[in-house]
Formats: structure tokens, sequence, C-alpha cells
């Protein structure tokens, strides 16, 4: 029997929207366990969105992207060995990869368990996931979950399995509320809606002219077009072009970005990590599905989001509008 506090660590590295969806974790783990310590690995570009959340103890940034184009340079290989020897400063009663990936396996297996400790994965993946069975090899416990669990219930439903809990209350990403703190400067001051209208797949993307129409719609609301390439960028301006109510943003930094969704009066995107944003904070958001299955992501812990289209069936601009009428009394 591991005596309390527990040390915990988890192990989910990327992408936005997996690491997001893996939040709920740390509030489930202290329901059960209030005095836990729960440290996390993550890609440095995903630290700012971890650290919104004032449970984690300890953020251990993983940077294998920018490590690999530097591999034979002396300052990367300090980084990395800094980063070996961080995830091995602690000893841990439980690790929890909720990946499954080759790389996250070895960081589990790197890292060092207190006597009794367990290392913690998943024993399958979902539907259409990028899971690596050769994970399994680092764990101590593998659990099996029905190929298709939602994003945010496989990590949960994990962390429950291994500590002897039930999840089975809302989604509590313990995230800042909206009003908490000032509003950054590149903001208006008044409600704004915001369109997450990029993504790096063109079958998610929705429609150009159904952008159009739903902008049109909105105004004199006014609307924020955000962009992360040349080719959204570009996409963006042309939208803008259209809509006199519209604004194209700067590049924005993770947080600048995770603060546009969280304070947007409605957001409304396409299947991408900062629609999924904008739903963790219970933003009156609607969450279009063009090319990707609904059941996996959709935001499903409040009345606040509507989730419309599935894969191969993007929503009608008129089912888009019912929507933003729906959830106009909370906007």
């Amino acid at each position: 029997m591991l005596k309390p506090p527990l040390n915990i660590l988890l192990v989910r590295v990327s992408s936005l929207g997996d690491v997001l969806h893996n939040l709920p974790m740390v509030a489930d783990i202290l329901r059960r366990h209030p005095d836990a310590n729960i440290d996390w690995v993550v890609e440095e570009g995903y630290v700012s969105l971890v650290r919104l959340n004032p449970h984690v103890r300890r953020i251990i940034p993983f940077a294998l992207r920018r490590w690999r184009k530097s591999l034979a340079s002396e300052a990367t290989r300090a980084e990395i060995g800094a980063f070996w020897r961080g995830l091995r400063e602690q000893r841990y009663d439980y690790v929890f990869d909720t990946q499954g990936l080759l790389k996250t396996g070895v960081i589990m297996g790197a890292a060092r368990l207190a006597p009794g400790g367990q290392k913690v994965g998943l024993a399958n993946g979902s539907e259409g996931s990028g899971y690596e069975g050769v994970s399994r090899l680092f764990h101590t416990r593998s659990i099996a979950l029905d190929p298709r669990t939602h994003a945010v219930a496989r990590g949960r439903l994990v962390a429950a399995a291994a500590l002897g809990y039930s999840a089975d209350h809302p989604a509590d990403f313990g995230l800042p509320a909206p009003g908490a703190g000032s509003r950054p400067g590149f903001l208006p001051a008044a409600d704004y809606a915001v369109f997450f209208h990029g993504t790096a797949r063109d079958a998610k993307k929705w429609a150009p002219a159904n952008w159009v129409a739903l902008g049109r719609a909105l105004a004199p609301l006014p609307v924020l077009l955000a962009w992360g390439s040349a080719l959204e960028k570009t996409e963006a301006e042309a939208l803008a072009r259209q809509l006199p109510n519209a604004r194209v943003l700067p590049k924005l930094s993770m947080l600048e970005a995770v603060e546009l969704a969280r304070h947007a009066a409605l957001a409304v995107g396409v299947d991408t990590g900062l629609t999924h944003i904008a739903a963790a904070f219970v933003r009156p958001t609607i969450e279009l599905y063009c090319d990707s299955p609904r059941w996996k992501t959709e935001g499903n812990w409040s009345p606040l989001i509507i989730n419309l289209g599935e894969l191969g069936a993007p929503p009608s601009v008129p089912e888009v509008l019912a929507a933003v009428e729906r959830l106009r009394p909370a906007a």
C-alpha cells in the first residue's frame, strides 16, 4: 500500500488538443488524493497551457521537435542531458503515459519509481489514433479501453482504473475563469466572436463562403480571425476582405491564442486545438466537424458547447446560425 502524499507523473507531450484533453486527469486525481503532487512532461510549446492549471506542481519541458534539428550541437546535447536528469530527480508512485507512443514510452521507462510504484499506460489505441503497441514494453500495467472512447475520457479512465476511483463526473480542466485577470491589450474591450477556421488538413475545413455568410449574419459583432501559418493568414485575409466586421489578428503566441479563446463571447471553429480550448473554458462554442469523427473530441461537458456535422457531412450555414441563436442568451 503506497503512503500519501502520492507523487504522480503525467506523460502527454503533444499535440495541443490532446494535452488539453488530458487536463481533467489532474482534478480527478486530486478529488481522490487531495495531497498528491502531480508533475507533467510536455512539449515545450505547450508548457504555457499546462501552466494555466495551478494544481500541476512541476512541468518538465520536452523539446524533441527542436532537438531533432540540431542533434550534433553541444548545446542541444546539454539540454537533452538536463531533461533526463530533471526527469529522474523525483521517484514517482505512479507514472501515466496516455499517449501510447514509443517516445512517450521511453520517457516513462526512464522515470524512476518509488518502491511499489507503477507505470501505467494504454493497452490499445482508439480508432484512427497513432498508437504504437511497442509502448507497452515500458508499462507495469496496461489499461484496455473501448476503441471509441472519447479523447477526454481516455486519460481519466486510465488514472481511475489505476487509482481505484470512478471518473463519472463532468470534466474539470482546472482552467481559470474567463473573467479572472486582465484582458490582453490585443483583444477588443467589448464582446467579440472568434473564428478558428484554419487546420492542417484541407478536408477538415469549412468552406470559405460559409464563413463569410456566418460573419455577415453576426454583424455588427466584431469577428477576430486567428492564423498559425502563412496559408492560414492568406485565408484569413481573404475572409476579412468580404467581412467589414472582421479583423485579422497578428501572429499569436500559444498563450495569446489561449487568451483569445478564453475571452470570446462566441467561438466557432473546426476540429482543432484552439476550438477545443474555447470549449474547455466553457465559452459559448460551436464545434464544426467536416471530416473527422465527432465522437472522438466533441465538447460534451456543457450546454454552452454545440457540436455540428460529422465525418464526411459538414454542417450547413442554417444549422450553424440556429446554434448561434441558441447560444445568444449566454454570449
